[in-house]
């Protein structure tokens, strides 16, 4: 059996290793990495596959930053190409970036079985480009591995019922594997103490590239880092805008976009994490760590539970304070069930993947 493994940006990469790790145990599947270059830093792009031990891609689409239409068009023209040479009888896709949507529309107008990992997330926000990237795949898909029991219901009430697996989450597989290995030294880098600092990450374009809703975090954040410590893993289009939009943030400490090691390291010794990023949201919950997430829905859902994700609209700035203020002077007991699964995902997913029949 050949499976095309397609990655494109970091939250891929993390939930690929998992499923590579399986892969490799296994004689009778062959593994083709496809990387669409849609994470277009190839020296953070390298880092990442080397500390997850992802096999070196086979393929780099090399797609680099466009408008949403471009880059799927862009990728789907060269994943075709691949596919045509290839043969493969599989091709993986993960959760809901543009690449993610370009490989099952290739995969299905190639005729080859699609796999989603990460199916049936929904944030019911039909302005996130990310919704609708994750519902047009689930539509596409042959099999579609779900993370949580609301993944699987929120199927159900699409008439979405034959070949739906409730599997567990990849992303918490690669979390047990990793956390107790990794132990990076960026907290003497930064002159950091544990539990004294605060975990910063705002990517997504309604927060960045909306004036008022970038303004209203960094205001609040900057305004909070005169009591404690803020550090900001920047994405390159949020620091564009906070420079085009002219945003004060002399208090927040800046740092450039982090390996996965570093990131759980700073992850697992702050204090809390604000973050609009899906992928963060669970990670906090991994590491029982209080989150607040800066928009006005979340796609996961199950982190809310006993306020140990807290929603914080970015659009009305009292609010965010108040929020800000009052969780940095507390310390939370983050209680966690085993909503994400046992840490077995990957090996269950690959299992059902060899016994699929159409």
């Amino acid at each position: 059996m050949k499976i095309i493994n397609l990655v494109g940006a970091r939250p891929q990469f993390i939930k690929a290793a998992p499923i590579s790790r399986e892969i490799k145990k296994n004689k009778r599947i062959k593994e083709i990495i496809v990387h669409s270059g849609q994470h277009y830093n190839k020296e953070l792009s390298k880092n990442f596959f080397l500390e997850l031990n992802i096999p070196t891609p086979k393929y780099n689409l090399n797609v680099g930053s466009h408008d949403h239409p471009t880059q799927i068009s862009k990728i789907i023209l060269k994943l075709v190409k691949i596919i045509k040479y290839e043969k493969p009888d599989w091709i993986i896709v993960y959760g809901d970036t543009n690449t993610t949507l370009a490989g099952a529309i290739a995969g299905n107008r190639s005729g080859i079985k699609i796999a989603h990992v990460e199916s049936g997330i929904r944030s019911y926000n039909n302005d996130m480009p990310e919704e609708i990237n994750r519902v047009l795949t689930d539509r596409l898909s042959n099999v579609l591995f779900c993370p949580t029991i609301k993944a699987t219901n929120n199927l159900k009430k699409e008439n979405i019922k034959d070949n739906v697996y409730l599997v567990g989450d990849v992303m918490f597989d690669n979390f047990k594997y990793y956390i107790k290995k990794f132990n990076s030294n960026i907290l003497n880098e930064l002159k950091l103490k544990k539990n004294n600092y605060v975990l910063l990450t705002i990517h997504r374009s309604q927060n960045t590239e909306i004036e008022k809703r970038l303004s209203n975090i960094i205001y609040c954040v900057n305004n909070l880092a005169k009591s404690i410590k803020i550090i900001f893993p920047v994405h390159p289009r949020t620091l564009k805008y906070i420079k085009y939009f002219k945003i004060k943030s002399d208090k927040i400490i800046f740092v450039n976009p982090l390996s996965y090691k570093k990131l759980i390291t700073l992850l697992k010794n702050c204090k809390f994490v604000a973050t609009d990023s899906g992928g963060l949201q669970k990670e906090a919950f991994f590491a029982k760590k209080q989150c607040v997430t800066l928009r006005n829905e979340t796609e996961w859902p199950e982190t809310l539970e006993f306020n140990n994700n807290i929603l914080c609209p970015p659009d009305n700035r009292k609010n965010i304070s108040l929020i800000l203020s009052k969780i940095s002077k507390k310390n939370y007991n983050i209680k966690t069930k085993k909503t994400f699964g046992n840490g077995n995902s990957a090996k269950k997913i690959i299992k059902i993947i060899e016994k699929f029949k159409t």
